[in-house]
């Protein structure tokens, strides 16, 4: 059995050299910020070579696009067209249907 592990996203991505270093984030479950919100919580790192980054990042604009063309996600348009073309325009997600009596900070992929 290979080990999987979840994550909430990526907190940070950090390169020196040729080396990619990739900190996967959790939310907390118990602990909260000022906001009430729960607290980011660092879970693993991955570590790439550049190259591999730079193809894992093509893997994942792939599946990307995949789940656009699903109508799972869809991307929201830029604030303005002098945008750097390195910012990502925020994705959307698609229609989902969530038990009004949960708490907003549950993962919809849980019922």
């Amino acid at each position: 059995m290979h080990a999987e592990i979840y994550t909430d996203g990526v907190d940070e991505i950090t390169i020196g050299g040729s080396i990619v270093r990739v900190d996967l984030m959790s939310l907390s479950p118990t602990e909260r910020d000022a906001n009430n919100a729960p607290k980011k919580v660092f879970r693993q790192r991955l570590i790439f070579s550049v190259e591999s980054f730079a193809n894992s990042v093509e893997v994942m604009q792939n599946a990307l696009q995949g789940l656009i063309d699903a109508g799972a996600v869809r991307r929201s348009q830029s604030k303005t067209s002098a945008d750097p073309p390195h910012n990502i325009a925020p994705i959307e997600r698609g229609p989902t249907v969530l038990n009004s009596s949960r708490s907003p900070n549950v993962s919809s992929n849980f019922s």
